[in-house]
């Protein structure tokens, strides 16, 4: 029921895809919440892919509904209204957006969503007047995408390598880290200490000059679940209302569910000007990401007779197709409080498993988003050595005995593996996910040591 760890791409021919080789099992279907390889072995998706997957893996009805839509209309110009289209747009308004946001953008996934924000922040600041507003601020764990500005305002050194004279620069302000924040600081200061530091950015900078802060309510895999302090985005909030700084929250990864709450942000008193979603916008069944915004951003950016460039294969129908299965199947199956409910129970037995062991510092994250560091030492919080290479190490063992994880870390962060599996999970298979984690952690850690 294990994986070989042998590529068994090596077989694909005279074209070497991936780009880099890599040890990777043929999947040859999926269901529910599991992957079957070209062995007809199970492996249990604890990922969710790229924590993509919410509704599970094989719905039939989402396939026929990409079908039917690409039957009627297999490419249609983005600006053009299609049935699915105008479908997406209603349900996404009348169900599942804050009535803040009231402009929508669609993009092909998460890197062109948030890249497509960050022009919007900027168009907006130069369409009220603000033309030296022209500076945006990334924090310094973060991941938004690879393109070169997003991956060069994301706080991801391992995912820069071999393009750093060539990245735009932008301004960094501390992610929130609790665990390794400075001796000294107590934890109702930890808020404060963070907002402080954003501030010194700002003021150093000159707050007239920065245009918007992108960044995720909840770290996703770049520091592994990262939850920041409760008191943190209220404060964050107040600082971008201070300064006129456009806040856009990257969903991308906790959007739509992954969290227990239908957006990440909602564990907090806030709204963001613009809101990024991705992954699990359409559950893994089709690349769509989306872009939404409040109506001043929108009206200036109208008014001032800006365009917003659509993407090729934005707003795909067979996409918006899908994306509208998976929201009425998120409803349907009531699958946001099952994450909610869920993910309790998956960090409970996380706790249990883990709270003690001499090698893991911290289990963490919100709803069916979690993920635990692994360190040398727990005392000190020393972390392995980059060539012990932990993390890949652990996924491995997983791999092994039948579950994949995720690897998490950006390099300086490591060590960390994530878990964002499908909603539709059972408790049982939540505890076989937990039971081979320690497994796959023990027998790495016996490996390095």
């Amino acid at each position: 029921m294990g994986y070989s760890g042998e590529r068994e791409g090596d077989a694909m021919g005279r074209l070497s895809w991936p780009f880099v080789a890599g040890a990777f099992p043929t999947i040859e279907r999926a269901e529910g919440v599991y992957l079957y390889d070209a062995s007809g072995a199970a492996i249990l998706d604890a990922a969710g892919g790229a924590v993509v997957t919410n509704i599970g893996h094989g719905r039939r009805r989402v396939a026929e509904a990409m079908a039917r839509s690409a039957s009627a209309t297999s490419y249609v110009v983005p600006p053009f209204p299609t049935p699915d289209r105008q479908a997406l747009v209603d349900l996404l308004g009348d169900h599942w957006l804050p009535t803040t946001m009231t402009r929508a953008h669609f993009a092909s996934g998460g890197t062109e969503a948030n890249e497509a924000a960050m022009k919007l922040a900027l168009q907006y600041q130069q369409a009220i007047g603000e033309t030296q507003r022209t500076k945006l601020m990334g924090r310094s764990i973060s991941y938004h995408g690879t393109t070169l500005s997003t991956a060069a305002i994301s706080g991801h050194p391992l995912r820069k390598r071999g393009l750093e004279s060539a990245l735009p620069s932008f301004l960094e302000v501390p992610s929130p880290y609790p665990l390794r924040a400075p001796c000294g600081i107590n934890h109702d200061q930890l808020a404060d200490f963070y907002v402080d530091q954003m501030r010194a950015v700002i003021d150093f900078e000159g707050p007239e000059t920065i245009a918007g802060l992108i960044a995720e309510p909840i770290t996703g895999s770049s520091g592994g679940a990262i939850v920041p302090p409760d008191a943190y985005w209220s404060k964050v909030r107040a600082l971008c209302d201070e300064f006129g700084i456009v806040l856009i929250l990257d969903e991308v990864m906790t959007g739509f569910g992954r969290t227990g709450k239908v957006f990440g942000y909602q564990h907090w008193p806030i709204t963001p000007d613009i809101l990024v979603s991705g992954k699990g916008l359409a559950g893994g069944y089709a690349p769509l990401g989306g872009v939404f915004t409040s109506e001043p951003i929108g009206t200036a950016i109208a008014n001032a007779g800006y365009q917003v460039m659509f993407n090729t294969f934005g707003a795909h129908p067979a996409a918006c197709a899908a994306a509208v299965e998976v929201l009425t199947i998120l409803s349907e199956e009531s699958l946001v409080q099952a994450a909610e409910e869920k993910g309790d129970y998956l960090h409970k037995r996380l706790q249990a498993e883990f709270s003690e062991h001499p090698y893991v510092a911290e289990v963490r994250g919100r709803g069916l988003l979690a993920a635990i560091e692994v360190v040398a030492s727990r005392d000190t919080l020393a972390r392995f050595e980059p060539e012990a290479m932990m993390t890949s190490k652990i996924v491995a063992e997983g791999l092994q005995r039948g579950v994949f994880f995720y690897a998490g870390g950006t390099g300086e962060v490591r060590d960390i593996v994530c878990m964002g599996p499908p909603f539709v999970i059972s408790l049982e298979e939540i505890d076989h996910l937990v039971s081979i984690l320690r497994q796959a952690v023990d027998a790495a850690v016996e490996q390095v040591n």
